[in-house]
């Protein structure tokens, strides 16, 4: 256990004097205020999953952590304690606490946590306190922070109010979500466009991250805003982060606005999202050569991703039409090209699943129709 690197508690090792601020288990409202955290749980814990707004700034690193370990183990916990103050001491030790004075700097109002709010905080809080500066931690630390948001969660799926947007592909429902009265996105929280071809040049966070953005985010919709949550309407995976199967199911359950556009519309929507939008993303993170060579990979892997569901013959069809649409955007830059497999891919594959998916949905539909109309009705209806 990490604890075996620390001295045990005395009288005089935690001083009597409370810090400015004090302590807080007050949950609520440290995620409502988006208050910055600081997580002194080694980077592996931390990249298993922690909270918006929070910092790595470990204690100890991976390594340390893990010879610590084994020594507890191995040779029980007095030479745990001592093997732990032999590898966190002299300028190691100055290094974390400098790490960690940065960031009080930075967020004087923010809070400290370990795994449960035990040893590691304080001990963290002992050793800043040396350094002149009174920081407060987080009660109960990142166990009692992780209930807390499940528990608001399921209860907030248990007994909130739900309308989910529904739409064919290309109708641009992320867009119109975004206006709605009360919105989470759902696709933004797992940085997933939740399709095929809705990979983000910035990876996904962990299930237990997109689970915590989730809870945070619909504690806001709960207390900050008023009126049903809007949702788009998405499968259990958003990209390969899962939904709670409670909220799919209340999901599943849930009245529904159906939002509609032209088809020119639609492949006006996906080209700019998809090429135009993610061409420039990939250009921005790795440049003009390397971006370029990235990108048609992620439309040409996209599109052989549904291969078996396309079947031969059409996979063959629309990938050739891709590859020339590529062509013609690498030697001139237009993307007009793109249109052909675009609308083809709509009309054949997308839109004939979703019209036999919303042909058992026809009882829950409380509006249809284009952005305005949607918007109008759902504005009318949060005021009434």
């Amino acid at each position: 256990p990490i604890s075996a690197i620390l001295p045990p508690p005395s009288d005089n090792w935690f001083t009597a004097e409370m810090a400015s601020r004090p302590d807080t288990d007050d949950y609520l409202s440290l995620f409502l205020n988006d208050v910055p955290l600081m997580d002194v749980r080694a980077p592996v814990e931390f990249s298993r999953g922690s909270f918006p707004n929070t910092e790595n700034a470990p204690l100890m690193n991976d390594e340390e952590r893990h010879r610590v370990g084994i020594c507890y183990k191995e040779k029980g916990q007095d030479k745990a304690i001592e093997l732990g103050h032999q590898l966190v001491s002299g300028d190691i030790k100055a290094q974390r606490i400098e790490a960690w004075k940065r960031f009080v700097a930075r967020h004087p109002n923010g809070y400290l946590f370990c795994f449960r709010g035990g040893l590691r905080s304080r001990l963290t809080q002992q050793w800043i306190r040396e350094a002149g500066i009174d920081y407060p931690l987080v009660k109960g630390g990142y166990k009692a922070l992780r209930r807390f948001l499940i528990d608001s969660l399921e209860a907030q799926i248990e007994s909130g109010e739900f309308r989910i947007l529904s739409g064919r592909t290309g109708t641009g429902k992320t867009r119109v979500l975004k206006q709605l009265p009360n919105p989470v996105d759902l696709e933004g929280l797992a940085n997933h466009r939740g399709s095929s071809f809705g990979r983000q040049v910035t990876p996904q966070p962990s299930q237990i991250d997109f689970e915590n953005r989730l809870a945070v985010a619909m504690l806001k919709a709960r207390h900050l805003n008023s009126g049903p949550v809007y949702l788009e309407d998405e499968s259990r995976l958003v990209g390969r982060c899962a939904l709670p199967e409670s909220l799919k199911e209340r999901m599943a359950r849930s009245p529904l606005l159906i939002l509609e556009q032209p088809m020119e519309e639609r492949i006006g929507i996906i080209r700019e999202d998809y090429v135009e939008g993610m061409y420039s993303d990939y250009v921005d993170r790795d440049g003009a050569e390397a971006g370029w060579l990235n990108f048609r990979d992620y439309l040409l892997s996209a599109i052989d991703r549904i291969r078996k569901r396309l079947g031969g013959e059409r996979h063959q069809q629309l990938r050739g039409l891709m590859d020339q649409a590529l062509l013609q955007q690498e030697a001139t830059g237009e993307t007009a090209a793109h249109n052909a497999w675009i609308q083809s891919l709509l009309q054949d594959y997308y839109d004939p699943m979703y019209d036999y998916q919303l042909g058992k949905k026809e009882g829950r539909i409380l509006v249809r129709g284009g952005p305005k109309t949607i918007l109008d009705w759902a504005n009318k209806s949060s005021v009434a």
